[in-house]
């Protein structure tokens, strides 16, 4: 594909950055000279492309195979042209891991070359905050007024998690709640935390107030470190929107890595969605009948707590209604028709709303008021959340109800987009401003089209550079061509199958073995089926959703160096094991997303209006890009040496079965059977 560097000429760049990264990432360039890295080809093709992009305000996407080095190709020339225009360079993540990685690894190399090299070192001091959402933050005005009133706010058995607090507030040097361990009780984390009109540059010492104090640095700072689900927040919202070029300040430019998942994270976070969970926790925080506490309790009057009261059943009997008419038998329902309820909720709510407006308009300016003013647009949201859900109003969207929390006990109303691109195109490829999206996983086959066209990235300019590592020498794959089909009316016959090979493969390998599902019931059954047998061999076995979470799984299998870690879902992108840890990747099925969820099922009926196939525009390319996602799990360094196996046989018998032999990081492969035990792995060239 052509890239900038052919389409322009160099001279309508500055030619200052460009050739700062030549010499930074050609051959005998900085990188090897100072630091001792190892030259490659890809990563100097795509920091040229990317300080083009950035440089003439254009998009680009950029597929960059593992271990292209993709993280410093797009670091170093952000640095270079935040601190060199002073503008704002924003870098999103999916996954902790990695942002935790840019932290600990990527910048600490950009700032030791920076101070090495003397025509970088005007860069050396450039400045990096993490954006995560403002309440997760402790705001020391709130704490103040939450200790003033906790004989009226806060009841008596958590004034102790308020003491708590307050002793963690004089040690903490940032004041985020993931810092304070246990973490805090939700209750008492509602009264202090920043997320309300109260935390503001004119109520809060920026000095003491930890929201302020990252808002300073946030301000100050060449580049922005922040993950996708708060950014497409943002987006979603519309808050912040700047003026002139900018995604979300003005003159900044974005990067978002792992950019694969954009059209999944997107599509949530462009919708609407609200739970009897979060209602009642807001009606609770006005008044809590238990407890007898809340807002309203201090500044309303005994009417105003019954008013509360009365909602609140009103909102019990709405969300009973939504049960019972949808989810008696299953988890998750479409709705298909607008005005399918008429809830006597929404005139209670309303009559809400106008009662905490008048109290509001009697108090004195400050933030007591401000805070009772939040929750007055907060019921209004709900309100207009409930009124737009039951009416439908928006006809590209796509809405549906479902159970979920403990024992099913929460219902959720949810809406989405249908097609997400012109949403992502309004908000990210219009802003006139540079931004790169990129992953190992954005093309299937050798052609980016359909990435392109859920992104609405149609005429951006789009490049493919390969992995730099030796699968051919490096990597064995394995394809079973006997495995029972997982549709076959024998689902017993599917599970022993995964079963039997699951061991014999971990018998043969030294290293760990990462199990990739695509359900948690397979997982479950098989965990249960193979953990004696494992105990046996000295293998200890990880399972997701039992005893870790997924960074707390991911490490503790590192640790073991010859574990079985069994997961699904987030399992098949974003762990990164490099070393014999991670010796095998098994993928159980082919990873086709399940048709039947209403995102997936509006999206098929609207693929088949236009007369396409869902499954070829659809179905096939999402289990594509997931597949080398997962693939991409075993060779995470260039000496890194390992096998994949693949136990489904659809690969030989289905027509698409071409379609994941051509994503096979090497051409060559062994075929096998259950039934002959006679062929093992080869370890000869280990």
């Amino acid at each position: 594909m052509i890239g900038f560097q052919n389409e322009i000429e160099a001279e309508s760049a500055p030619e200052l950055l460009f050739d700062l990264v030549q010499k930074t990432f050609g051959e005998e360039g900085w990188l090897q000279t100072e630091l001792g890295m190892e030259y490659r080809p890809q990563q100097e093709t795509m920091a040229r492309e990317v300080v083009g992009a950035f440089n003439n305000d254009q998009p680009l996407l950029f597929e960059a195979g593992t271990g292209v080095g993709k993280s410093l190709a797009y670091l170093i020339p952000a640095i270079l042209l935040a601190v060199h225009q002073k503008r704002q360079g924003i870098v999103a993540t999916h996954t902790i891991s990695l942002q935790e990685q840019i932290k600990d690894n990527d910048l600490k190399i950009c700032r030791t070359l920076f101070k090495k090299v003397p025509e970088l070192a005007v860069y050396a001091e450039f400045k990096v905050a993490f954006l995560v959402g403002k309440g997760n933050y402790l705001c020391s005005t709130r704490l103040d007024q939450a200790i003033a009133q906790k004989t009226e706010l806060i009841p008596s058995d958590e004034q102790t998690e308020l003491e708590r607090i307050v002793k963690w507030s004089m040690e903490t040097q940032v004041g985020i709640r993931q810092e304070l361990m246990p973490p805090p009780s939700f209750d008492v984390w509602e009264w202090v935390n920043a997320d309300s009109s109260a935390c503001s540059k004119k109520h809060c010492d920026p000095k003491t107030c930890h929201y302020q104090k990252a808002r300073a640095r946030i301000r100050d700072a060449h580049l922005l470190i922040v993950n996708h689900s708060l950014l497409f927040s943002l987006l979603g919202s519309g808050k912040p929107e700047p003026k002139g070029r900018g995604i979300l300040y003005p003159e900044d430019f974005v990067v978002l890595d792992e950019a694969h998942t954009v059209p999944a994270v997107a599509t949530e976070h462009y919708g609407m969605g609200l739970s009897s969970y979060g209602v009642n926790r807001l009606l609770s925080f006005l008044y809590n009948p238990k407890r007898r506490k809340g807002l309203l309790k201090r500044h309303g009057t005994k009417g105003d707590c019954d008013l509360v009261i009365r909602v609140r059943n009103e909102a019990d009997h709405f969300f009973r209604q939504v049960g019972n008419m949808f989810l008696e038998k299953r988890q998750i329902a479409r709705i298909y028709k607008p005005d399918w309820l008429d809830p006597s909720l929404l005139p209670q709510l309303r009559g809400l709303i106008v009662r905490i407006k008048e109290i509001a308009i009697h108090l004195d300016d400050g933030p007591e008021k401000l805070v009772v003013e939040d929750h007055r647009d907060r019921l209004s949201d709900l309100h207009n959340g409930i009124k737009q859900f039951i009416s439908q109003s928006f006809e590209d969207q796509v809405y549906w109800v479902e159970r979920g929390g403990r024992g099913g006990k929460i219902i959720y109303l949810r809406s989405a987009p249908i097609d997400v691109s012109e949403y992502l195109k309004q908000s990210l490829f219009m802003q006139e401003t540079g931004i790169l999206l990129t992953s190992a996983t954005l093309a299937t086959g050798e052609s980016m089209e359909n990435f392109q066209k859920q992104v609405g990235a149609e005429k951006e300019l789009a490049f493919q550079v390969t992995s730099p590592f030796d699968y051919q020498r490096n990597v064995q794959i394995f394809i079973s061509q006997d495995a029972p089909a997982p549709n076959a009316k024998d689902g017993r016959q599917d599970l022993d199958y995964m079963e039997n090979m699951i061991l014999f493969s971990v018998e043969q390998m030294e290293g760990g073995t990462l199990v990739l599902f695509t359900n948690y019931y397979d997982l479950n059954q098989i965990a249960r089926r193979i953990e004696p047998e494992l105990e046996n061999l000295g293998r200890p076995m990880f399972q997701q959703g039992r005893d870790y979470s997924r960074s707390e799984l991911t490490r503790e299998f590192a640790k073991a160096g010859n574990g079985v870690l069994l997961g699904t879902e987030s399992f098949w992108a974003g762990v990164d094991v490099p070393g014999p840890s991670l010796s095998q990747v098994i993928i159980t099925r082919l990873p086709f997303e399940n048709p039947s969820h209403p995102v997936a099922e509006a999206k098929s009926d609207w693929i088949k209006e236009q007369g396409k196939s869902p499954f070829i525009e659809l179905t096939l390319p999402d289990a594509l890009i997931k597949f080398r996602q997962g693939m991409g799990r075993l060779i995470r360094k260039k000496d890194d040496k390992g096998i994949i196996t693949i136990l489904d046989s659809r690969i030989f018998t289905k027509q698409y079965g071409i379609q994941f032999l051509n994503t096979l990081p090497k051409r060559d492969y062994h075929k096998f059977s259950l039934s002959d035990r006679d062929w093992v792995f080869d370890h000869a060239h280990y």
